[in-house]
């Protein structure tokens, strides 16, 4: 057995982390087992999925990590009631293809955006969201979860049982143990007809509001990203999608987004960004008024590793990636917020990759909740040298939005990075005190930790 292996996010790559070993699971007795051999040879215990998440919550340095990828199984699905029941390293793509082959009334409600190889699992630790007009965090999609404790035992938790644990677990950042199976609500399988338009911020919410008044069930804003433009930040694509007859619209035919088209889109939001926005406007345009089905269309284009490609071709002196944070205001705050923002990019000098804008609902139900009102989400995505001062960077501008976004009433998720202040922390997360002691009640040895957990600790 090595003495440590080298493990790391696959997005930012900035959380290296040494771990002990790695230790694949396919089973629930494979996760008791694993759990079993830390508590007798004193190590700590970390849990991946996809790998994706920045906040180090993943990667414990030190630790025995469990990797969940084979926990992927479909074990009931009721077509009556429309749920399912999956391991809890079942990944977006397979549940989706899954309820394609075996359904044509079921489908997801949301998933993260963005990037599809995201576990169940980890969208419950982290309660993810996706671009659905009027839905909750994911813990209202999740009807139960099994988790294993620290003592091994494996515990169901949801809204009748074990009601604290569900609270804590969901929005729980791996802290109270793997979660091995998920119970999840379905939604209708339904056709879907986008609408685009190029809006400005200062008519945005308003026409969210229309949207959602018409029937609409998903839709987002993408904005510019071209720092030079009177644009940034203001002008974006908006687009909502309706459902339509299946009979009279079969999704079919429709133009798309090429992984050839999605790099040089990449490459050119990192050297040339109007132009970026421009060719990103032309193809949404294009598809206005397309059909497509409400599981397919939440799947995206991503390449994993992209930037290993993309360096070469960019010239510079540094390597990098991107990091994303994510800020939440007050809806009717966001175009005020939007337009001071821009002050914080030119102060920080931060470099603008992507960014879009949409909704979510007041969480009520997990302990960590970071809806706390219906807010406004706005996504900004940083390219990132790899360096102290490209860190640096980056991590400037993120706390800037941080205090723009409180001064406004707003928050921000905890998920992907590890930035914030203390002062930022305690404003927007004062529960977090108490989800510390709350780990401790459940976990007194402190078996399941990670490089976040650390982090907060010492916050």
């Amino acid at each position: 057995m090595p003495v440590s292996i080298l493990v790391n996010d696959l997005h930012s790559e900035l959380n290296p982390s040494m771990v002990q070993q790695v230790l694949t699971v396919r089973s629930e007795s494979d996760v008791q087992h694993a759990i079993g051999l830390a508590a007798r040879t004193g190590q700590k215990v970390s849990i991946c999925g996809g790998r994706h998440a920045m906040g180090g919550q993943q990667f414990g340095s030190d630790s025995i990590l469990i990797d969940t990828t084979l926990l992927n199984q479909v074990i009931e699905f009721d077509s009556a009631l429309g749920t399912i029941t999956v391991g809890g390293g079942m990944q977006w793509p397979q549940l989706i293809d899954y309820l394609c082959e075996r359904s044509s009334i079921w489908t997801i409600a949301q998933k993260q955006t963005g990037c599809d190889n995201l576990s169940i699992g980890g969208a419950i630790s982290a309660n993810v969201h996706g671009r659905g007009l009027k839905m909750k965090p994911f813990i209202s999609d999740v009807e139960s979860f099994r988790l294993v404790c620290a003592s091994g035992e494996i515990l169901t938790c949801s809204r009748t049982e074990n009601q604290e644990l569900f609270a804590l677990a969901a929005g729980g950042y791996g802290l109270f143990g793997p979660i091995v199976s998920a119970k999840i609500k379905l939604a209708p399988k339904v056709a879907l007809q986008r609408l685009v338009e190029i809006v400005d911020c200062t008519q945005l919410i308003e026409m969210f509001d229309e949207r959602r008044r018409a029937g609409f069930l998903y839709g987002d804003f993408q904005f510019s990203i071209d720092e030079a433009s009177d644009d940034f930040l203001r002008k974006g694509l908006l687009s909502a999608y309706v459902p339509v007859s299946a009979d009279e619209h079969s999704p079919s035919n429709n133009v798309s987004l090429s992984t050839e088209q999605w790099k040089e889109l990449l490459f050119l939001a990192h050297t040339n960004k109007r132009h970026a926005f421009d060719l990103y406007a032309k193809h949404y345009m294009a598809t206005n008024g397309q059909v497509y089905w409400s599981d397919r269309f939440q799947l995206a284009t991503y390449v994993d590793g992209y930037h290993k490609q993309l360096d070469p071709n960019l010239g510079q002196e540094h390597l990098g990636t991107e990091i994303i944070t994510e800020i939440y205001v007050p809806r009717m705050k966001l175009a005020d917020f939007l337009l001071a923002a821009r002050d914080v990019f030119k102060s920080a000098h931060a470099d603008l990759i992507y960014g879009t804008v949409r909704l979510i609902e007041k969480d009520d139900e997990s302990f960590l909740a970071w809806a706390k009102e219906p807010f406004a989400c706005i996504i900004f995505n940083l390219h990132t040298e790899h360096t102290d001062a490209g860190i640096e960077r980056s991590s400037r501008a993120f706390r800037g939005l941080i205090d723009l976004a409180t001064a406004f009433g707003g928050s921000y998720y905890l998920t992907y990075h590890k930035y914030a202040s203390r002062k930022q922390l305690d404003k927007c997360y004062p529960q977090f005190a108490k989800f510390l002691a709350k780990k401790l009640e459940y976990d007194a040895d402190e078996m399941f930790s990670s490089d976040w957990y650390r982090h907060y600790k010492r916050v």
